[in-house]
């Protein structure tokens, strides 16, 4: 099978459904920084880290492909004849709770601090800023199409994820913080 279709030379791309759109709209903004987002992620996953973390980031990416298959689907869809995988409150809850896992270890923040650290959590402050970028994006489709509205909490709720992830690393790592210095 051949990687390549030629049927998107015209600068289009066909979202799930059959429907072709240009792919300068936000929604294949969105679920290109989606891809981008899980590719970062792929990067973190190079480096030394504990074995719990290597876990939920291998969960993150599985999910990061369903968040891209919900932004490429669009909501309107027939899910009688189409069946689409979607962000679910449940996958919101279960990013709550590792939020909440992770934060009960670390001591309280009581400043904003600088991204960087060990190797691990400078690539997870990336993989945030990258995480905030798809959030934005899939705001702006938001203003136009329908969407998942668990997609835009789990995309909310995984920037914060990243940003205790990278603060766990940094103090598992014996790293103190750099505080901001105004």
């Amino acid at each position: 099978m051949k990687i390549y279709t030629k049927t998107g030379d015209d600068g289009t791309s066909e979202l799930y459904g059959g429907k072709r759109v240009l792919k300068s709209i936000s929604r294949i903004e969105a679920y290109g920084t989606i891809d981008e987002l899980n590719s970062c992620i792929g990067i973190v996953l190079l480096e030394e880290m504990q074995k719990d973390t290597n876990e939920s980031l291998q969960w993150l990416q599985n999910i990061l492909f369903t968040a891209g298959t919900d932004l490429a689907a669009p909501y309107e869809l027939d899910e009688k004849t189409t069946r689409v995988d979607r962000i679910s409150e449940n996958d919101v809850v279960t990013l709550e709770k590792m939020i909440d896992a992770l934060s009960d270890g670390l001591p309280e923040l009581q400043n904003f601090i600088l991204p960087g650290g060990t190797k691990t959590a400078a690539h997870i402050h990336f993989a945030r800023c990258v995480c905030r970028r798809a959030e934005r994006q899939i705001v702006l489709t938001k203003i136009n199409e329908n969407i998942n509205e668990n997609l835009l909490k789990f995309v909310n709720r995984l920037s914060d994820y990243l940003f205790v992830l990278a603060r766990y690393e940094n103090f598992r790592s014996g790293i103190a913080e750099t505080l901001w210095k105004k």
